[in-house]
């Protein structure tokens, strides 16, 4: 069949196809499926999926026609090889497909609680749309409800949850709620919602085991030995990249397929993007790995622009998220490291935190606030294609990734070829940052002269 071949029906996958065709492609366009179902909006299953009695058919990503009408080849038969000298898939089913080039997108698998009782009836993982329907089932009966994680899966869970009227307890490793993904400030407001639902929070605690009877789930011991009622539990402690196919075949991997600045595997005839990529950050030069439906989209349209020859710079684009989680509406959005200030402005309900780096704005966390996240993540935008420029550009990558030398964070700053004085465009003293009305009250320090 030869052309160009996606593995994985995501939103990674399917974005890379549908800009192939619109921009022209004429070669042979085929998605390979592992799941029976066309493909689907994957942020649906924790959310409209959980609300109510969405059909399924409601969530797919395009119509049958769409496919039909593009020539792209749609296949629902898992990937088991790659012969990358003959540049041959081979599928579950015995059949074998040729490619001119591969596009993994095989995203990732959610992360297995190991303890005693993980296999009873009634506790569910949330991936798939099959795993979302036998969760809404369960959702329908439950009485009482355990959210092992609190992330952001799982507290769209909890959230569901609570508005059926069922008693919810949320337990999460750590001393706080999305920990490792917003600031504390942020925290507490999502966890001042969960509790204002009714649910409850045990932070700082573990699962140790899992009871039941007669085969089906009944409660939750934890750490510290409470045992919580429990006839759903539900778990959400965070997903693995799925790489066994590209291992197999002889890929670098590392925490995910690892991808060059072009989203290029170690074969350049091979792609990998979504989920299940681990890909060079231009503006720090360390590899980071991205679980979003933005940067999967972004992604596809990115290598199908880079196959069609539209392109040759590095991939660019700004990560940003969502969640939502009931009446709460998270967006967050961050380029870099962390930042060494915090400005939070807005009131107790609608709020940004605003963070900064020697000065730079390089992040923003909005609750109830897409006005303030919209216009922040326009500023961050403009910064980061001549981070990456300058990025690909140096001799000396690992100067640039520690802001010495003038590398791309000197960039991201604004420094100018010769000396002068004042900050640069992107600085958060900048008169231009302060033109924007939503923005203009958060410079965090006096203008460097």
């Amino acid at each position: 069949m030869g052309g160009v071949v996606v593995v994985g029906g995501g939103h990674a996958g399917l974005q890379t196809v549908a800009s192939l065709r619109a921009g022209g492609y004429r070669g042979g366009a085929t998605v390979v499926c592992a799941e029976p179902h066309a493909p689907y909006d994957r942020p649906s299953l924790s959310k409209e999926m959980l609300a109510g009695g969405t059909d399924p058919a409601a969530i797919a990503m395009r119509p049958r026609s769409f496919f039909d009408d593009r020539q792209i080849a749609l296949l629902h038969d898992p990937v088991v090889g790659i012969d990358r000298v003959r540049r041959l898939l081979q599928l579950a089913g015995g059949r074998r497909l040729g490619y001119d080039h591969l596009v993994l997108a095989t995203g990732a698998t959610p992360r297995r609680l190991p303890v005693p009782g993980s296999g009873l009836s009634g506790v569910i993982e949330l991936r798939s749309l099959d795993d979302a329907l036998a969760l809404r089932a369960s959702l329908a009966r439950a009485r009482q409800a355990v959210v092992v994680g609190g992330g952001f899966i799982g507290l769209e869970v909890a959230s569901a949850a609570s508005a059926r009227g069922i008693d919810v307890a949320v337990l999460e490793r750590g001393e706080r709620l999305l920990g490792r993904a917003v600031t504390p400030q942020v925290s507490e407001a999502v966890a001042a919602h969960h509790v204002a639902q009714g649910a409850r929070l045990c932070l700082g605690e573990s699962v140790t085991t899992l009871i039941g009877r007669y085969g089906c789930v009944t409660g939750v011991v934890t750490g510290s030995g409470q045992l919580l009622p429990a006839d759903l539990v539900v778990v959400g402690v965070g997903a693995v990249p799925e790489t066994g196919l590209a291992a197999r075949a002889g890929l670098d991997t590392a925490d995910g397929v690892v991808v060059d600045g072009w989203l290029t595997t170690s074969d350049p005839r091979i792609s990998a993007i979504g989920d299940c990529a681990t890909v060079r950050d231009p503006a720090t030069g360390t590899t980071r790995r991205l679980e979003s439906v933005q940067n999967a989209t972004d992604q596809g349209r990115y290598v199908a622009a880079r196959i069609l020859g539209e392109t040759t710079s590095p991939y660019t684009a700004v990560p940003w998220f969502w969640s939502n989680q009931g009446s709460l509406k998270l967006q967050m959005v961050k380029l870099g490291p962390e930042p060494d200030r915090l400005v939070r402005r807005g009131g107790p309900h609608r709020f940004s935190v605003l963070g900064f780096r020697d000065g730079l704005l390089t992040a923003v966390e909005s609750v109830n606030d897409p006005g303030t996240h919209l216009a922040a993540r326009r500023l961050l935008e403009r910064v980061v294609p001549l981070v990456a420029a300058r990025a690909a550009a140096a001799p000396d990558r690992g100067a640039e990734a520690r802001g010495g030398g003038g590398g791309a964070w000197a960039v991201a700053r604004g420094a100018p070829a010769r000396p002068t004085r004042g900050p640069g465009p992107w600085h958060s003293g900048n008169p231009r940052i302060r033109r924007d009305r939503r923005l203009r009250h958060v410079t965090p320090g006096r203008r460097r002269r």
